[in-house]
């Protein structure tokens, strides 16, 4: 009998304990502004409303309470373009939802996209946290400028064949917004990367491959990146990527960004394991076998930006 009673006391604590656990964790990314994730080149939002460019990471901050909406801008323009574009969508949930202020997260060309919003409209803006993005531009696409300078017959075939591409990522999407690659090019190359900084400085290290300002005009500033590049056999997309981390040198890269060019504002962490598409948790989800979860990583963020009042 006793046992009885101590063995129904034991369940009835673990079921205690279960259930706070699980009714802490309800809240646990609920901020206080929305989370839009902007996605980067050749991105989309979600492919016939079944595959997400941010794979399972919404439903992973969802989960925790966060009201989570992805952007839906050019898979390839330029980075003010982008940045028009996600203004639109931030003002329409404002005006639809009563939303005031977003916390961003911008992968790849979503990280400047998202800076850029930042800048020029600051009302809009509580927090941008870029994720592996090209702050300081990209080798792979200064590579391709010099492969196709202005002039080459090649050069306009190949960005008709990009703009196709993009064109056909956002028809099934359901995005028409124009395509223009070679702007996303300039826009992702060294030269143009520098000409956007000097524009649109908030959050910059102040030292080289250093820190930014945690906070400017009332917008609080992070980021973080990978430098693996071949991290699973089965992942479609690691040849590519083990290709641009050529252009790298000796540099620590996640195949498309250097670990120096992803560092903006309070640096997270510059070094987990994973590669460009592994940010993403793509493809499908395949990534190193001992690597984190993208989806508990921005779950933790969104928490400390809970935690912040953001």
């Amino acid at each position: 009998m006793v046992r009885t009673i101590v063995g129904r006391a034991l369940a009835a604590i673990v079921l205690c304990l279960v259930s706070c656990v699980a009714l802490a964790q309800s809240g646990y990314t609920q901020t206080r502004h929305p989370i839009v994730l902007v996605h980067g080149l050749l991105g989309f939002d979600s492919v016939l409303g079944v595959y997400d460019y941010w794979y399972g990471i919404g439903d992973d901050l969802r989960a925790g309470g966060a009201r989570v909406y992805t952007a839906s801008v050019s898979a390839s323009n330029s980075t003010e373009v982008r940045g028009e574009q996600l203004i639109r969508d931030l003002d329409r949930l404002r005006a639809v939802g009563g939303f005031q202020r977003f916390n961003l997260i911008g992968h790849s060309h979503g990280g400047p996209t998202a800076r850029y919003v930042a800048s020029v409209r600051p009302d809009l803006v509580a927090s941008v946290t870029v994720l592996g993005a090209p702050n300081q531009g990209s080798p792979v696409a200064d590579a391709v400028g010099v492969v196709l300078p202005p002039g080459s017959p090649l050069r306009p075939l190949v960005a008709g064949f990009v703009n196709a591409l993009s064109g056909f990522l956002g028809f099934i999407s359901g995005n028409s917004d124009p395509q223009n690659s070679l702007a996303a090019l300039a826009s992702l190359s060294s030269a143009g990367a520098r000409a956007f900084n000097a524009r649109h400085p908030q959050g910059a290290p102040t030292t080289n491959c250093g820190t930014g300002p945690a906070v400017v005009n009332g917008i609080r500033y992070y980021s973080l990146s990978g430098t693996s590049v071949l991290t699973n056999v089965l992942d479609v997309s690691d040849p590519v990527l083990g290709a641009g981390s050529l252009f790298f040198g000796f540099e620590q890269n996640d195949g498309l960004v250097g670990r120096c060019s992803s560092r903006w504002g309070v640096v997270l962490r510059d070094d987990y394991p994973w590669n460009h598409m592994d940010e993403v948790n793509q493809f499908l989800g395949l990534r190193g076998l001992f690597s984190p979860s993208p989806g508990s990583v921005l779950r933790a963020h969104a928490n400390r930006l809970k935690n912040l009042g953001l």
